[in-house]
């Protein structure tokens, strides 16, 4: 009997759970010894990646304010002095600097209730990556890298997470990436979306029969080093230099070049960093690319701290907003354009929201306790709007969701299990603990 001709019982997602494969295997295949639960894995992995499913994370570090974005509070002392607009749902009204995402808000759901503890930045960027608190025991794989495990093509020829912006927290060189998952999944940078990226060429005078010949001297030294004990850490180099080899030898690595696209189309993105670091994680995608995080660096140099206004915060939200409102509200509307938003996720978040008080540096400082996250396509409903905070916006209202919570919708809206588990070393460990999903944003 081979693997394919298990019944495989699958939970309402079309997945299974490690438990109820080992159960199923014990009960109809007994006989086959050598059935691991890599095995099942590889079964689990296949039928996901048949859906086609991928996600776009635009994640904006320091904290916008909710109340000058997507939650604001008119008439109130915590609202400030930010006017509101109204979007195209009835009653439902944005900080000012959004009309083109307000005019967009029929493909968006807004989760206005999003509650946490985590008031320091970096603890905060860990947790919204991962889904789990810094920990002394393990360091938790960016959700990015257990979203290219579970969903991407072992055989496919570009990276399947790719960071566009380089070093913020969910970058290669940011405080955390690829945990304990295979460095094969960590993310490939593109500091400049504008650009091709450098290492994505065979150096200058390097042919392909000249690089393949080097990959050959490669696996000589390596295969020494596998012989003196090494063999696992041989086989995660390996896996990365087989997957950088067919990068730089792909007809698809054009796809980092947004030169190829229409004048017309890069304008409504926006001629800056944010608006085509957009424009390519729609190329990425489109290409077969499983996850793009946009990080908040990709906003260009102007951006400083990004989100983190603890002074002049009206009037950085202000400039913040020009460039990122055409270039979600565009992202969206581009994917749906093209047939591709009802297999994307679109994520639009920070690490925590900022406070009901206003300082004497008029700024706003952290605040966990209640913000907003938005969420797009993969079968989440359109003009939706989640929970609310009460009428200064101190607490949450109706309907709290914690980040676990978050966590577990993400996974459920892309296909994945989120009782799955990863192996970290020799011990089962999945990928998020305690949440539940939230049935009520699905379509």
């Amino acid at each position: 009997m081979l693997i394919q001709d298990l019944y495989l019982q699958t939970n309402r997602d079309g997945v299974y759970s490690r438990r109820t494969f080992l159960r199923d295997v014990a009960i109809g295949a007994a006989g086959i010894s050598a059935l691991s639960w890599k095995d099942a894995a590889r079964v689990q992995a296949e039928e996901l990646r048949k859906r086609g499913m991928a996600c776009i994370l635009l994640f904006h570090n320091g904290g916008p304010s909710q109340y000058e974005t997507f939650d604001p509070k008119p008439g109130t002392e915590a609202g400030g002095p930010t006017k509101t607009i109204d979007t195209v749902i009835p009653g439902i009204q944005f900080g000012e600097d959004w009309p083109q995402t307000a005019a967009q808000l029929n493909d968006i759901t807004l989760i206005r209730s999003m509650t946490a503890k985590e008031g320091n930045h970096v603890r905060a960027q860990y947790l919204m990556h991962t889904g789990f608190a810094p920990s002394a025991v393990v360091k938790y794989p960016n959700f990015g890298s257990t979203v290219a495990q579970a969903l991407g093509d072992p055989q496919f020829d570009l990276p399947h997470f790719v960071n566009i912006g380089g070093a913020g927290p969910g970058s290669a060189g940011g405080p955390f990436g690829v945990g304990y998952l295979p460095v094969a999944y960590a993310p490939f940078v593109v500091d400049d979306p504008s650009r091709m990226p450098t290492n994505t060429e065979l150096p200058d005078g390097v042919d392909v029969t000249r690089f393949q010949r080097r990959l050959g001297l490669v696996d000589t030294v390596d295969r020494g080093f596998a012989d003196r004990g090494a063999a696992e850490l041989v086989t995660e180099n390996r896996g990365l230099i087989d997957s950088a080899a067919r990068l730089v030898t792909s007809p698809r690595r054009k796809v980092f070049d947004v030169s190829q696209e229409k004048d017309s189309l890069r304008d409504r993105y926006g001629r800056t960093p944010i608006g085509q670091a957009c424009l390519l994680a729609r190329r990425l995608i489109e290409t077969g690319v499983t996850f793009v995080e946009i990080a908040n660096s990709a906003q260009g140099a102007e951006t400083r701290l990004g989100w983190d206004c603890h002074q002049n915060n009206f009037d950085e939200h202000h400039r913040l907003a020009a460039i990122n409102d055409p270039a979600y509200s565009a992202l969206i509307a581009d994917l749906k354009d093209r047939g591709m938003l009802d297999k994307t996720l679109v994520i639009w978040m920070g690490e925590f929201g900022r406070t009901p008080s206003i300082n004497p540096k008029v700024g706003r400082d952290h605040y966990p306790q209640a913000f907003t996250v938005a969420l797009a396509g993969a079968g989440i409903k359109r003009g939706f709007i989640l929970g609310s905070t009460d009428k200064d916006g101190k607490e949450v209202a109706e309907r709290p969701v914690k980040v676990q919570d978050l966590f577990a919708t993400i996974y459920h809206a892309l296909g994945i299990d989120p009782q799955r588990e990863n192996m970290a070393g020799t011990r089962p460990v999945k990928i998020i603990e305690g949440g539940e999903v939230v049935r009520e944003v699905f379509a």
